[in-house]
């Protein structure tokens, strides 16, 4: 079952809500190439901070 912005990795929930929507996306694609799920969801989370911070953007939800 895909994660969406209600139902996500406990894992994820630090993340601020633009870099977590990042996260889920990456990890539904990796999870769709049969990636296991623990591992996708350290890339996903992994590389949404990276593309967070290409876009200066907050990568932690108590940042704001």
């Amino acid at each position: 079952m895909p994660w969406t912005n209600d139902n996500y990795p406990v894992s994820m929930r630090h993340l601020a809500p633009p870099v977590r929507e990042k996260a889920i996306e990456i990890a539904n694609a990796l999870l769709a190439e049969r990636m296991d799920e623990g591992m996708a969801i350290r890339v996903a989370i992994a590389k949404a901070k990276q593309w967070a911070r290409g876009r200066g953007l907050l990568i932690r939800e108590d940042d704001y």
